[in-house]
């Protein structure tokens, strides 16, 4: 393969989420999120397993941050935990909890080590769920005011602030299909919920701004979705469905469009968009410094009137098929297509452009456990399927930029091994392998070559 330069200041580093590492679920005032509660409840996780101690990096912070140092990290993406800041998810703020980000703060910049920080990763206050969660619209304003709260604290040495991660699931998984938390199952609910993350993005990013904050985004996770027939009227009318409820329901009012009008009259077969009040798509559309990406794998879908659809997509139910999974899959079953990303990207830039982009995920779950792969004596686990997912996405990167897209930096999901949501500790995304027994971090391969394409700023 030929040798890749990325563009000097290419930002390189890693990412990982407050529920699935932190652990000390009942330290220092923490109140009880959403996912507390969901992953309590008996079949809603694999093996009943929980955040509770997770990869306790909230007392091994320092530790983990060395870690960062010695594999050349220039940035960190992680998130604050709302339960511990507002514990009930209003009132008082916690100042043991905003000490915690406090420190780490601090032991990132001491080793050059930018952070980046994402304001909410699904763990909403359980206080807040009782209220309605994200189908209230106090929801949203409080999500502001949680926002400026963490910026009072770390606005002063933290320059880039993204709202919400992949408000995608919080809204489809978490009240639509149920299979994240809170666990609700009502189509109309995923739509309030979708409108109330974007208005609490919104009242967030302009607060921010307002207080001084330098840099501030959100991040999606946006699906190239692609017809299993391109020349199928069928299959490409299945193709604008899915691509407006995965895409276009989010880009473009975050980019000033308003929602389009397909899909709030798709929308409006299932609830009355009520909820959209005057003057909400103007909120949504506060200006954006940066836009995450958040990439696995792509999506085929097929027009047909038989098609299962997936309560992921509420309305799809006999009208789309989404195609299985073929050639290479990830140990999610999630199929192995890098140059997915490229197209992704490139339609993105072309069509929302002047948006400056960072992939703030991408990687591979592989089931590397430490016992069989590692040589014996080596204390190296071999994860040659992982180090290949990443060159073929890095690549594919590339090949954006090389088109022209403005692609800034790129964040491997994850640092360590972590608490994988719904599928528990059985799937491992780390580039660090955590032995949860004893909590012992062990880079793999994959930390070692990702090491050098940091050291090199290529391929």
């Amino acid at each position: 393969m030929s040798e890749l330069r990325f563009p000097e200041n290419f930002v390189w580093g890693a990412a990982t989420a407050a529920y699935q590492i932190e652990g000390a679920a009942r330290d220092d005032g923490r109140g009880e999120s959403i996912w507390d509660t969901f992953s309590r409840t008996p079949g809603k996780v694999f093996a009943g397993h929980t955040g509770d101690v997770a990869c306790d990096h909230y007392h091994r912070y320092a530790d983990d941050v060395a870690l960062m140092a010695e594999l050349g990290l220039a940035a960190y993406r992680f998130s604050v935990a709302w339960p511990r800041i507002r514990p009930d998810g209003t009132g008082p703020v916690n100042p043991r909890g905003l000490d915690f980000y406090d420190r780490l703060t601090d032991a990132l910049l001491d080793r050059g080590i930018d952070p980046i920080i994402t304001l909410y990763h699904w763990d909403l206050p359980q206080a807040l769920q009782d209220r309605g969660g994200w189908t209230s619209r106090e929801t949203a304003e409080h999500f502001a005011d949680y926002a400026l709260a963490v910026y009072s604290r770390l606005g002063d040495r933290v320059r880039t602030w993204t709202t919400l991660n992949e408000p995608w699931c919080s809204a489809y998984l978490g009240y639509g299909n149920g299979v994240h938390a809170p666990g609700e199952q009502d189509a109309g609910a995923a739509f309030r919920a979708v409108h109330h993350l974007l208005l609490g993005h919104g009242l967030a990013a302009r607060a921010l701004r307002a207080a001084g904050a330098q840099t501030v985004g959100i991040t999606l996770n946006p699906a190239d979705v692609a017809p299993a027939d391109p020349d199928s009227a069928a299959d490409a009318a299945a193709v604008r469905l899915v691509d407006g409820l995965q895409n276009r329901i989010f880009l473009d009012p975050l980019t000033g469009a308003g929602y389009p009008a397909d899909v709030l009259e798709h929308v409006a077969r299932m609830v009355e968009p009520t909820f959209v009040r005057d003057g909400d798509e103007k909120i949504i559309a506060a200006p954006l410094d940066l836009l995450g990406i958040n990439y696995y794998s792509p999506t085929y879908v097929a027009g047909r009137p038989d098609g299962g659809g997936s309560s992921a997509y509420p309305g799809t139910e006999g009208t789309v098929e989404f195609l299985p999974a073929t050639g290479p899959v990830s140990d999610m079953g999630w199929q192995i297509e890098p140059a997915g990303l490229t197209r992704l990207l490139v339609r993105i830039g072309t069509d929302y452009p002047g948006l400056p982009l960072m992939i703030t995920e991408n990687g591979g779950a592989f089931p590397d456990d430490a016992a069989s792969l590692a040589p014996e004596g080596s204390g190296r686990i071999a994860d040659t399927d992982r180090i290949a997912y990443l060159d073929g996405h890095l690549r594919a990167a590339h090949e954006a930029i090389s088109r022209g897209v403005d692609l800034r930096g790129y964040l491997v999901w994850s640092l360590l091994d972590n608490f994988e949501w719904a599928e528990g500790y059985r799937k491992r995304f780390g580039i660090v392998h955590v032995d949860y027994l004893n909590q012992r971090r062990t880079p793999k391969s994959s930390a070692r070559w990702y090491q050098e394409v940091i050291s090199r700023n290529g391929l």
